[in-house]
């Protein structure tokens, strides 16, 4: 999905009114977090406390009693005159003693939340109070929507041996915290909607005030152009930085006004020079093979040889070919400098990829497919202009010290030529896949880059394509694909 791009106006509109209410919520969250804190905080200190007092109540009517103290004579001493249950009212908190073993002995309130209080202690807990260091043990539940906490911790007689386990169910009652919260969390709502208000009139009347001089420079820049004058920016009450971009726009608009005849000259200049760069290339495309040729002839030259006039006519068909090449780039170049124009002609596909591979001597280039026929309409002259490019290329791939190869194939698919040209040269880096077809690239010391983009252009003009499949250290193998008609 295309994303909405937002004015500055408005992003600092929405900028300014988020922020406020993002701080609300960041405060809200902090003030809930903290009430909490503190309500477990209170609960703890609170059962502490109690405990502690139940605890010096009970050790007093340990130290009353007329029973002898001991843990057979524990629900007695605590039955005597109701003494439990007094201790209970006293504190407002319900006391459950258990004996060591974790039997229900004594609990002072009998219905209280019967459904909190186990008649028989687990073993984890007498286990756990028993290896506890401090002696003390605590389990947090909740039944019923209420919470719990069950503090444990033994009845000790006078040299602290465990006669009980005392159990303390406190209720977790956050009524009158709750109630505080909300109270605070209302009043701040309401002054942070007071100020979310005021925030959002600020932030138009801001906005509005800080880009309407970006308005103005907006437009003046828009209408900005090269060919004709344009307008200084004049712009009353503004801040320092924008006074800066002002001063920066107008000495830009002195600066082009100054360059832009400079610039015209040497855009001309530069295509001129793109234009000899191309032209000396297309030159110097078909002077190679015709030295080749040449150099062939000298070397393979034999009066005696009865096949010696055929030779010397193929050879004189090669030379008058690439002469007629370099003929018809200088008549494209004095009109305009144009390249040679396409023409449709009808020919045998196999036959001349095969007449463009006859300028190259080197027997490590294979040609499988010389007694096939394909018919397609190309421009005869362009057509070997791709293949000798693409050998070209193939060649100058390979490293000196590496035995070279190169495999050129024609076939057919469907109603497609294609023609294939691999080696074994050195691939082509992932970095340099993208600008493979881009004019005077080259990872070669010579030449101008040229070659694989007037390939490309060339094919396309006949509505094909130029593609190739490169792994690096191994080779590379480019496939020229082009309809028959």
């Amino acid at each position: 999905m295309k994303l909405i791009r937002l004015s500055l106006r408005t992003r600092i509109f929405i900028s300014m009114t988020l922020l406020v209410f993002v701080a609300s919520i960041l405060i809200a969250t902090v003030t809930i977090y903290q009430y909490r804190e503190e309500a477990q905080k209170y609960h703890q200190e609170r059962l502490e406390r109690k405990e502690e007092r139940i605890k010096i109540a009970i050790n007093n009517v340990l130290g009353r009693t007329t029973f002898p103290v001991n843990e057979e004579n524990i629900t007695d001493i605590f039955r005597e005159e109701k003494r439990i249950y007094q201790i209970s009212e006293e504190h407002t908190l319900p006391i459950n003693i258990y004996s060591l073993e974790g039997e229900l002995l004594i609990q002072s309130v009998e219905t209280f939340t019967n459904d909190t209080i186990d008649k028989q202690l687990k073993k984890l807990i007498i286990d756990t109070l028993a290896s506890s260091y401090d002696r003390r043990y605590l389990v947090k539940l909740e039944r019923g929507g209420e919470k719990f906490t069950s503090s444990y911790t033994y009845v000790s007689d006078s040299r602290a041996k465990p006669l009980a386990i005392l159990n303390l169910p406190y209720l977790e009652d956050d009524e009158l915290i709750t109630r505080e919260l909300l109270k605070f969390l209302r009043r701040l709502g309401e002054v942070y909607l007071l100020m979310l208000l005021i925030a959002i009139a600020l932030a138009y009347f801001l906005s509005k005030y800080i880009t309407r001089s970006l308005k103005t420079i907006s437009e003046t820049i828009d209408q900005t152009r090269l060919d004709k004058r344009n307008k200084r920016i004049q712009i009353g009450n503004a801040s320092d930085e924008i006074y800066s971009l002002v001063n920066a726009y107008n000495s830009m608009i002195d600066e082009l006004e100054e360059s832009a005849a400079m610039l015209a000259k040497n855009e001309r200049e530069a295509a001129w020079r793109e234009m000899a760069k191309q032209v000396a290339h297309e030159i110097k495309n078909p002077l190679t093979p015709m030295r080749l040729t040449v150099q062939s002839f000298e070397r393979k030259f034999d009066p005696e040889d009865p096949e010696i006039n055929q030779k010397v006519q193929e050879y004189s068909d090669t030379l008058i070919q690439q002469i007629d090449t370099m003929s018809s780039i200088a008549s494209a170049f004095s009109n305009f400098a144009k390249m040679p124009a396409q023409k449709n002609e009808t020919l045998d596909v196999v036959k001349i990829v095969g007449l463009a591979l006859d300028i190259f001597n080197e027997d490590y280039i294979f040609f499988p497919s010389e007694k096939e026929e394909i018919i397609a309409i190309f421009d005869r002259t362009q057509l070997i202009r791709v293949v000798t490019n693409l050998v070209k290329n193939g060649i100058q791939a390979i490293p000196d010290d590496q035995m070279p190869k190169i495999i050129v194939n024609v076939f057919s698919e469907e109603n497609d030529v294609v023609i294939t040209v691999a080696d074994n040269g050195v691939g082509i880096t992932n970095e340099n896949k993208k600008k493979i077809f881009e004019p005077k690239f080259t990872t070669k010391t010579s030449g101008m880059g040229l070659g694989l983009g007037m390939v490309k252009n060339i094919v396309e003009t006949y509505k094909g394509s130029v593609t190739f499949t490169s792994r690096e250290g191994k080779g590379t193998v480019f496939k020229v694909k082009f309809p028959k008609k």
